[in-house]
């Protein structure tokens, strides 16, 4: 049994990431309803609008959803209590240590996924009792650990030491890169720049576009000597900060002009290298079947190969 489903109780391993202000329940809602398991941020900061998502959620799909706790970002710490009384029975955790939360979580019976960007930080995940691991390479857009490790080595690194079920996250959109992380020891994905480019995500269409366009070598990782570390697209703003060196942590207050005004410049525009494999903007029913059809596709014809000798 995929531990990852039989945690979700969905019907593909496919999760959606916790995009601030962009993974509320138009989104989410779209993913539960095609199968993955959609997530609620709340790392926007906005706690009544993000329990009001939660809850609208449920008028919006009767499948399975959950939500993400960043405890960097946790402005209000009544948030957990609240979460834990929404009826959520999936939570994931990011941007520290998830020992602080945990008792209250599993307290209320939640089963709880924590987000790691290196083998140190899962093996003390591990250690505080996490239910399993979202392993995030540095090919992933949004906050970033400067000192990066790619998904296909950490995988590995990871799986050699570690039992729990893993979400492989960074680098991965589509079927190939599902049947890859698979290989690796994970038993599920999760997907961030895929879905903010899909036709149900909230976003402007010139970020979509932007997305789009990109090339593989599109975006880039700044301010890697202080803090927040991010990958963002290769846009002007972005390659200014770049040849600076420094990211003045003002530049997030206009996000949401590049979010939903569509200004590309007015902020940063986090994505991940996978911007560079997206071609369309498409349903995210379509982005989900494609994938699951490609993972399958990929599997069997290994299988095939194997069974004639083939190396």
């Amino acid at each position: 049994m995929n531990r990852v489903l039989a945690h979700t109780g969905v019907t593909y391993p496919i999760v959606q990431a916790p995009m601030g202000w962009i993974a509320r329940s138009q989104l989410a809602s779209a993913v539960s309803n095609a199968g993955g398991l959609g997530i609620i941020e709340t790392s926007s900061g906005e706690t009544d609008a993000c329990l009001a998502e939660i809850a609208k959620m449920r008028s919006l799909t009767d499948k399975p959803f959950g939500v993400n706790l960043p405890l960097l970002f946790l402005r209000d710490p009544a948030i957990v209590d609240r979460v834990c009384e929404s009826g959520v029975r999936f939570v994931t955790t990011s941007a520290g240590s998830p020992t602080k939360l945990l008792p209250r979580l599993k307290q209320a019976g939640l089963i709880v996924y924590h987000v790691v960007p290196t083998l140190a930080a899962a093996l003390k995940a591990a250690e505080a009792g996490v239910d399993g691991l979202i392993v995030e390479g540095g090919e992933g857009g949004g906050f970033k650990n400067p000192d990066d490790v790619s998904t296909l080595v950490l995988l590995q690194a990871v799986r050699e030491k570690i039992d729990l079920p893993l979400i492989a996250a960074g680098g991965i959109c589509d079927g190939r890169g599902m049947a890859a992380a698979f290989a690796l020891g994970a038993e599920g994905v999760q997907m961030g720049t895929r879905f903010v480019s899909a036709a149900e995500s909230p976003v402007h269409r010139n970020y979509k576009q932007a997305i789009v366009d990109s090339a593989d070598t599109g975006t880039l990782m700044l301010n890697r000597k202080s803090t927040p570390c991010v990958r963002a697209l290769k846009t002007e703003r972005a390659k200014a900060i770049a040849e600076a060196g420094v990211m003045d942590r003002a530049v997030f207050g206009t996000v949401k002009d590049v979010y939903f005004g569509g200004d590309m410049e007015a902020s940063l525009a986090l994505a991940g290298q996978t911007a560079g494999l997206i071609h369309e903007v498409l349903p995210v029913s379509e982005i989900i079947r494609r994938t699951v059809d490609g993972f399958h596709a990929i599997r069997k014809s290994q299988w095939e190969r194997s069974a004639v000798g083939a190396f």
